[in-house]
């Protein structure tokens, strides 16, 4: 039996389905171990499918979308329900109202910043690792938000996944990779909070701080979670959001 994290904040609305899933209750083997969900890390395609499976019938969506991600700043908007499970290339965040359909972030210590319009009853997934917070993926995705669905982003609710933790975000060049707007960040030398640059980014893009809810996990201290940074050779956790299916039948 999966059980996944879920966010009260997100939980308050009916319409809305979402999970955070860590590496256990799958079928792969070592260094997989178990649930993992990425076909890009030299798993078993079969065990991967077994395992996404898993995560459909837990939340009771139909068909995931996810994306070959590229640390890039490519939104990807779903506007019809399509036939079959989908992982897009290039793209690392991804937008739909359309019910019955997962958006789904493939991690190992990068950021899932989830996002809900409760009056338009759309969803958003963002897959943000330091290159996405110096990208600012979260302003590009809320943009495309308020142009395709007339998202209001003061409207959002938004919800930050487990990930690296300024315990563990040690970036020895920092001054060549990191922006100055990023330095206030530091914690202490060369440890970057990355959790409150996304609320940053969230609230610069108009998304009320309450609004915003976040865990206090490090995927590197905690082995309950896959972290590329702790393992090199590992599987990918998840974050998944979506609208629910209509008991009358999918929307489009």
């Amino acid at each position: 039996m999966l059980t996944p994290l879920t966010f009260s904040e997100f939980s308050n609305y009916p319409s809305l389905v979402h999970g955070i899933f860590n590496r256990h209750g799958g079928v792969s083997p070592p260094p997989y171990d178990s649930l993992n969900i990425s076909y890009g890390v030299d798993d078993d395609p079969q065990r991967v499918k077994a395992n996404r499976e898993r995560i459909k019938q837990r939340l009771g969506v139909g068909i995931l979308i996810s994306g070959r991600q590229v640390h890039g700043s490519q939104v990807q908007v779903i506007k019809e329900k399509p036939g079959k499970d989908m992982e897009i290339a290039g793209s690392d965040a991804f937008i739909t109202d359309v019910h019955g359909v997962g958006l789904m972030i493939q991690q190992a210590d990068c950021q899932a910043v989830m996002l809900f319009d409760p009056q338009r009853r759309v969803v958003a997934n963002i897959h943000c690792g330091w290159r996405g917070s110096v990208a600012n993926i979260i302003c590009t995705t809320i943009r495309v938000m308020t142009e395709e669905f007339a998202t209001n982003p003061s409207h959002l609710v938004a919800a930050i996944s487990p990930s690296l933790g300024s315990c563990c975000a040690e970036f020895v060049h920092y001054e060549q990779e990191l922006p100055g707007h990023f330095h206030p960040f530091q914690v202490k030398s060369n440890y970057f909070d990355f959790t409150a640059i996304s609320r940053s980014q969230l609230q610069e893009s108009g998304v009320k701080p309450a609004n915003i809810s976040a865990t206090a996990i490090c995927t590197v201290c905690d082995p309950n979670w896959f972290s590329y940074r702790r393992e090199k050779k590992t599987g990918r956790f998840c974050s998944v959001i979506g609208v629910r299916s209509q008991k009358s039948g999918d929307r489009r």
